[in-house]
């Protein structure tokens, strides 16, 4: 079985970001990571290769030429082969799991696929749903507990108020994983060299049965937020603070 995961890179949850052009953020002096949820997608993939005789964990990922290095940081924690679907376009959730599912269609033997449940960028939670769609597999979403036995998937996701859904689903399937489903690994040094050597599938959205993009999403407009000001301290006794409270409140604030 062939274990495919996707995974999108994005800016650094440390960065700090400047809007370029009122549409898009400054891309320059960004560090770029793997989204942190897709590592647990990596860690998942991994640990059921280790249980598979013959199973083979594929990168797949969707961007510009700067997405490679995502993928070799994948490799580096001890993936086998990539794919790196380039373009510098920016396709909508929909056309992106498109592109995806019809790269990994391309793989008679493909098996389990996991991603993240979402990505840290966008917080979009649409595009592994879209991939099982366009597949035509079923989907488990905020994935906490995996297995996999006699050819089953059996998982529990998170649902409101901390309550869990236990879901059993046949292979092919599609995997998101959230927090808690594993530790990731770190990328050994020899596992950064041998990444280093290992090469990667290029395919181009013409390649994957996209030669048009018909985004439904558009920017309309990208700004940071207004600062929050800073709050007041009111002292004194409780009766007169309280008065004090409710002053503000319907003068300064207005919300009563």
């Amino acid at each position: 079985m062939n274990i495919y995961v996707c995974i999108k890179q994005v800016p650094d949850t440390e960065a700090v970001l400047q809007v370029k052009d009122g549409t898009r953020i400054n891309e320059e002096n960004i560090k770029w990571i793997i989204s942190p949820y897709d590592e647990y997608a990596i860690e998942a993939a991994l640990q059921l290769k280790e249980k598979i005789e013959g199973a083979a964990v594929t990168l797949i990922t969707c961007g510009p030429n700067r997405a490679e290095s995502a993928l070799r940081s994948g490799l580096a924690m001890g993936g086998q082969h990539a794919v790196h679907i380039e373009t510098d376009e920016y396709p909508d959730h929909k056309t992106m799991a498109l592109a995806l599912a019809n790269a990994i269609k391309q793989d008679e033997n493909f098996g389990i696929i996991f991603s993240g449940k979402q990505a840290i960028d966008d917080d979009s939670y649409m595009t592994h749903i879209y991939l099982a769609e366009f597949l035509g597999i079923p989907v488990a979403t905020n994935v906490i507990v995996f297995n996999h036995e006699d050819g089953k998937v059996t998982v529990e996701r998170e649902i409101d108020e901390g309550a869990r859904e236990k879901i059993e689903m046949q292979v092919p399937c599609v995997v998101a994983a959230t927090k808690g489903l594993n530790i990731p690994r770190y990328a050994s040094l020899m596992g950064i060299m041998k990444a280093k050597k290992i090469p990667i599938k290029k395919l181009s959205l013409a390649d994957v049965g996209i030669t048009e993009l018909k985004t439904k999403i558009q920017t309309e407009k990208l700004y940071a937020p207004p600062e929050k000001p800073q709050g007041k301290i009111i002292e004194g006794e409780p009766e007169e603070t309280v008065k004090e409270l409710i002053r503000l409140l319907k003068e300064e604030a207005k919300v009563l």
